[in-house]
């Protein structure tokens, strides 16, 4: 199955493409199809139809609203010069809210003016107030750049909008901190370098008017967590300057979004989520990739083990490359860096194979190019000197890519919001638009492009993030303390749990506790990584010329950069030759192999405590903190035209400890036994209703399958039983779990039915098989894993929110201090069985 994603080089040649026009395409003045017509032509070359469903969204008019009447006539003229002559209602209800000083959230669709609503209070205030200045937060670098070059090009006197962030060369810094009054960064400058330099930047903040904080629906889980507590950072001193400002946020669509911006600001924040933006028509496709032929030398009992469908990456590299070839400008979103980095190469290759040169015309954009890279990227998008880029989520947020015409969406990124912002890149100018969702073989995937009622016509999903996880919490507390001393009624501003956390901090000697509050003992400021990546950007050099490829977030080095990892960049292969984890730099040198690498690794869990649980009969639901720890041990070389494993190398790489927040479940084996389950039989039942369970809980949470991790076993040491264990990948927890636990029967029950109505006979990457299984996906027994999920769902409260009892303090794991809640065990001695993980 892995061996089709990643072929990265030598694909067969596409001779089935045939440009519309070689010569218009490759001037790049084509004028591109209709949607429908597109979707056609894309369908009409396979010799079975690939797509499963098609959601026609129509199109809307829009509700135009008069200007407001503090709107300055200077800016009023600005926004006419950028073609726009009156707000939309939505906008103009945002900005009056703002403007009296109510911090509101405007949760729109895509294209609907978001920035409008917030750019018409925040430049109205500068304009009538000549000290006053703003601040502007997003969540990536690319969509502050937009930003920049919106702001700057109403050419507004005095405004003097400016970006402040790790790519702003150190001579303009001191300027920016003088002289801009619309400063644009992210939460993790404001984090690393404004709030413990604020003394420098006091002029700044005793004047500020307004905090943006754009696309907040990007902040979940436990990045989410860490910048609610960054903005609670911020409002500490900007009161200890005098000043309350007013936060405006904008987000996409999203559940509940007065209580999420609530959450994340600390504050009260009213919502206005009616969209009256007009809207182009949308033709929304779900598309299954065919299935492979079978290899004609393999054993017919195991050939419906053999035969996969084609790989969402191969398919998406084709798919951009047919709409470039007929005018279409197209964007394509790829869920991983590497995967980004395939499908620009293979599209660049299908289409200098029938028009030399118009590979040219597409190339990859992702996290890790260097600032200049990707500022190009973004121009030549914009111009239209590109027609197709493959990208990662980077460009999924709010940046102005009007005159797109298509979205391919590769694999399900993990929430209906992410769908929506990513489809909504296309059709920006109000012309109609194709977006097309990739079914990656996968069990997720799988379930929704054949159940689209699970896609449309459904409410997006509520952000979720917890401020008071204590392994954020601490941590922004030592902050906090750093950059000043911390005071009772600070404690009241970072909300439940600060108390708690203090005094740990004092006991653990980060604090002394003086009469005036509490103070940071060391002399170098704390260590925090908001986006939990497991440590500073380890840089890629080639050894040969040193010169800086790009960076790999600590957190993934392991994977991606281990030696002998082969490592992409702008289509280029290299192999890496040693990676220094301590001075945080990978060596590597150009080559082009081929084989392909994939890094394997070995998880051990133990339950530290349990929050709460659910006694069932023979079957437990429970949910508490476990300890993790995981190390990548060995790598695997594989054919790239073959997926054939060459051979497995091991690795000396440290392991990783992470104390999180897992949900299990146990089952007896007696249950077991009278469902048809054989002993021997047990460890692939659970191993694959693991798999299935983490492949579909993002249906039910606001996660993807690599924000989590799993573990089974026949039994476990600290419940004594069978057990499946799914837990957050992140320290401390990120809700992911919680979710699980409140919702078990709906996520147990739609794994079950994707399992059960998958048509492959002994498990596929459809159902059961997991691409990061650290067990190589052995064993695993698809029949009776839905016979285990039957008997849990037999005996589960049928409710998705279960009433259950808090376990007591100095309970057992598995709930054994209270006979009542004890889950059944086995009677007849432990069962054989090795864990098998998934992390």
């Amino acid at each position: 199955m892995t061996s089709d994603i990643f072929s990265s080089a030598r694909l067969p040649p596409r001779h089935d493409l045939k440009p519309s026009s070689a010569a218009t395409v490759s001037a790049g003045t084509g004028p591109g199809r209709p949607p429908a017509e597109l979707l056609r032509r894309l369908r009409a070359r396979h010799s079975a139809d690939p797509v499963t469903h098609v959601e026609r969204v129509p199109a809307r008019a829009g509700e135009p609203a008069p200007w407001p009447r503090w709107a300055p006539a200077e800016l009023r003229a600005a926004f006419a010069r950028r073609g726009v002559v009156a707000p939309w209602r939505h906008q103009a209800g945002a900005a009056e809210l703002a403007y009296a000083g109510t911090n509101v959230v405007v949760a729109t669709g895509t294209a609907s003016g978001k920035s409008l609503a917030y750019q018409l209070p925040a430049l109205s205030t500068l304009l009538a107030d000549p000290r006053a200045t703003v601040l502007y937060l997003a969540p990536t670098k690319a969509l502050a750049a937009d930003q920049l070059r919106a702001v700057a090009g109403l050419e507004l006197d005095g405004v003097r909008p400016a970006c402040y962030d790790g790519d702003t060369p150190r001579a303009e810094r001191e300027w920016i901190r003088k002289h801009s009054r619309f400063v644009l960064t992210n939460p993790d400058m404001l984090h690393h370098g404004i709030l413990p330099g604020h003394a420098h930047w006091s002029g700044f903040l005793r004047r500020l008017a307004y905090v943006v904080i754009d696309e907040c629906h990007a902040y979940r889980g436990v990045f989410g967590s860490h910048v609610a507590h960054v903005l609670r950072r911020l409002r500490r001193q900007c009161a200890k300057y005098g000043r309350t400002p007013v936060f405006v946020l904008a987000s996409a669509t999203s559940g509940d979004p007065a209580a999420t911006a609530g959450r994340l600001t600390g504050l009260p924040v009213a919502a206005v989520t009616e969209d009256t933006s007009p809207r182009g028509g949308v033709t929304f496709a779900l598309w299954e990739p065919p299935l492979l032929p079978a290899d004609p030398g393999a054993d017919p009992a195991v050939a419906d083990l053999t035969q996969v469908r084609r790989s969402a990456l191969r398919e998406t590299a084709d798919l951009l490359a047919d709409s470039v070839a007929e005018g279409v400008r197209t964007l394509a979103f790829i869920r991983s860096r590497k995967g980004a980095e395939v499908v620009a190469a293979n599209a660049r290759r299908a289409l200098d194979e029938a028009v030399p040169g118009l590979g040219d015309r597409v190339a990859a954009y992702r996290a890790g190019y260097l600032r200049e890279e990707r500022r190009e990227l973004e121009r030549a998008l914009l111009t239209g000197d590109l027609l197709g880029l493959a990208s990662t989520n980077a460009l999924e947020l709010g940046v102005d890519l009007v005159g797109l015409d298509a979205v391919l969406i590769c694999g399900w990124p993990g929430t209906r919001a992410s769908l929506w912002q990513q489809a909504g890149r296309a059709g920006r100018s109000g012309d109609e638009a194709l977006a097309v969702l990739v079914a990656r073989d996968d069990p997720l995937d799988t379930y929704l492009v054949h159940h689209p009622e699970a896609l449309f016509g459904r409410p997006v999903e509520a952000t979720v993030l917890d401020p008071a996880n204590p392994y954020v919490l601490a941590p922004q507390l030592a902050c906090a303390a750093a950059e000043a001393p911390l005071t009772p009624a600070d404690l009241e501003l970072f909300g439940d749990g600060a108390k708690e956390a203090v005094d740990s901090l004092v006991e653990a000697g980060a604090l002394r506790q003086r009469p005036t509050g509490w103070y940071w003992r060391h002399r170098e400021r704390p260590e925090v990584d908001l986006r939990g990546e497991g440590g500073a950007p380890v840089c890629v050099v080639e050894a040969s010329t040193g010169r800086l490829l790009g960076t790999v977030d600590g957190g993934s080095s392991h994977f991606l950069i281990h030696p002998g990892a082969v490592y992409l960049h702008q289509g280029v292969s290299y192999v890496v030759d040693s990676l220094d984890l301590a001075d945080g730099c990978a060596l590597v040198h150009a080559e082009e192999p081929d084989w392909s690498t994939h890094a394997r690794d070995v998880t051990s869990l133990s339950v530290v405590s349990v929050r709460s649980y659910v006694d069932a009969g023979p079957v437990g639901l429970f949910l508490g903190e476990v300890d993790v720890t995981s190390q990548v041990v060995s790598y695997q070389r594989r054919r790239i035209a073959s997926g054939e494993v060459i051979d497995t190398r091991p690795l000396d790489l440290p392991a990783r400890e992470l104390r999180t927040v897992a949900v299990w479940f146990t089952v007896s084996p007696e249950s077991l036994a009278l469902a048809g389950v054989e002993a021997a039989d047990i460890p692939g039942a659970l191993h694959a209703a693991e798999h299935a369970g983490i492949g579909l809980l993002p249906l039910m949470a606001t996660c993807d399958r690599w924000d989590i991790g799993g573990l089974s076993t026949a039994v476990h040491p600290d419940t004594e039983a069978p057990t499946v264990f799914v837990y957050d990948g992140h320290p401390g927890g990120a809700g992911f779990a919680e979710r699980a636990y409140g919702t078990a029967a709906a996520w147990l029950r739609a794994t079950r039915d994707a399992i059960a109505e998958c048509g492959c006979e002994s498990g596929c990457p459809s159902c059961v098989q997991s691409p990061k299984c650290g067990n190589g996906n052995n064993p695993l027994s698809k029949p009776d894993a839905v016979k285990v999920l039957d008997v849990v769902l037999a005996n589960l409260p049928p409710t998705d929110a279960p009433a259950v009892p808090t376990a007591a303090p100095g309970s057992r794991p598995d709930g054994q201090g209270d006979r009542s809640t004890r889950p059944a065990k086995a009677t007849g001695g432990p069962l054989p069985g090795v864990p098998h993980q998934s992390a």
